[in-house]
């Protein structure tokens, strides 16, 4: 699973955690339906989770394409708009828990958070 972070919006260190925390729960919810052998492996394998951070909105709106076009498992995070950013704001794209191969071709490139 890698959750990717918006680098332009520079959020404080709480709250990208619990954006993080929010895709995550998300993803593993979605993908137990859609892809339970995955959610298996992902969770004998200790539920890996691996923070990155992106440049900009469109930099994640391509990583979600490209994620999509290879059938994996993606959620949005958009924010409540009670604290740092307005309502509605895109904060954190997650994807996975999928084949580690998979989710690198996409992800691969991005600094840790």
């Amino acid at each position: 699973m890698v959750l990717v972070l918006r680098g332009e919006l520079r959020l404080t260190a709480g709250k990208t955690a619990v954006q993080a925390a929010h895709a995550a729960v998300m993803l593993a919810d979605s993908t137990r339906v859609s892809h339970p052998k995955w959610v298996a492996v992902w969770r004998q394998q200790g539920q890996k989770k691996i923070a990155l951070l992106a440049n900009d909105l469109n930099e994640m709106e391509e990583l979600r394409r490209r994620a999509l076009a290879r059938h994996l498992p993606v959620v949005w995070v958009e924010d409540a708009g009670m604290t740092e950013v307005a309502p509605g704001t895109r904060t954190c794209l997650g994807i996975g828990p999928a084949p580690a191969a998979e989710v690198d071709a996409i992800t691969g490139a991005l600094p840790l958070l």
